[in-house]
């Protein structure tokens, strides 16, 4: 089983909150054992989506695969403006170059979404992150995680996620692969 955790934020800082979020996220994948990338925007070299190229770019193909392959994503996405990042929304655009191949763009893949603001919007970035994942044959789960980034992190310990947001996380974390687990006997079958 794979995971991908698609960083949507262009942060290269290490203790970035989209940085954070992505380690504290594969970790939790570790400890089931499912085998997981962190897909940086700030390192992918994904250009504006074009379809009228006739050559697909590297950075593109090495994208699609990691997409596709994953049996597990998860998004994470900072609020811009009542939406996610351009640039993320971007990335996931190229995956029209599946359209033509079977199982097309991310079919039957489980999605986990996290989204934080400063305030408590969060869920709007949810919303459009579900939207997109609807529309690319994906299943988000039902379960979210919205954040309101003043509650984010401990006040006592630099750069550690408070608690309440560790066990929303770890929910996330078990829900997806619960999901997963449980899914693998019937498919077999």
């Amino acid at each position: 089983m794979k995971a991908i955790i698609f960083n949507g934020a262009l942060e290269r800082r290490s203790f970035s909150t989209s940085n954070l979020l992505s380690r504290y996220i594969k970790s939790g994948l570790e400890n089931f054992g499912i085998e997981s990338h962190i897909f940086d925007l700030a390192d992918s070299g994904i250009p504006l989506f074009d379809c009228t190229l006739t050559r697909i770019p590297n950075g593109v193909q090495v994208m699609n695969n990691l997409f596709r392959e994953a049996d597990i994503h998860f998004w994470l996405a900072p609020l811009y403006h009542g939406s996610i990042p351009g640039v993320m929304k971007n990335c996931l655009d190229w995956l029209e170059v599946s359209a033509k191949k079977n199982n097309p763009y991310l079919t039957d893949k489980t999605v986990g979404l996290v989204c934080w603001a400063d305030g408590v919007q969060a869920m709007q970035g949810i919303n459009t992150m579900d939207a997109i994942a609807k529309s690319l044959r994906a299943w988000p789960l039902p379960y979210s995680v919205p954040i309101s980034k003043k509650e984010l992190f401990d006040p006592n310990i630099s750069g550690e996620i408070s608690q309440t947001y560790k066990d929303r996380l770890n929910l996330l974390i078990n829900l997806a692969t619960t999901k997963i687990i449980t899914a693998i006997p019937a498919i077999n079958q």
